[in-house]
């Protein structure tokens, strides 16, 4: 969905919901990760947009860090911590909160990109 605020800055959705396995209450795993990554083309729509939504499901109870990961991997690298944090928004919309396993995630990419660069310079 792509939408456009006052200030003339372009947004978009993603809405995990349409990548989840029917009854799931978990996204988990590398594969599935990168799968939702492909299906989504969030590396292909992050360019183009200003804000960038992820909305979770109200019933979801865990999004694994290892989902994230994969999932978020490319826009982290790109983009950084700061310049992630400021270009996408998650929006919860039940009890679970991913404040702390996508900190971990983040993390995570950022540590295998600086080991990566370190190992190759």
């Amino acid at each position: 969905m792509i939408t456009f605020n006052q200030t003339n800055m372009k947004e978009h959705t993603i809405n995990l919901q349409e990548y989840r396995t029917p009854k799931s209450r978990v996204f988990s795993g590398r594969q599935r990760g990168e799968d939702v990554r492909r299906k989504s083309k969030i590396d292909l729509v992050e360019p183009d947009y200003t804000k960038i939504t992820i909305v979770v499901p109200s019933d979801i109870g865990s999004i694994n860090p290892s989902f994230l990961e994969e999932f978020l991997f490319n826009v982290v690298r790109k983009l950084g911590k700061g310049g992630f944090n400021n270009k996408f928004k998650f929006d919860c919309q039940g009890r679970y909160q991913i404040d702390e396993d996508l900190s971990e995630a983040i993390d995570h990419i950022l540590k295998k990109d600086n080991a990566l660069n370190y190992a190759f310079a």
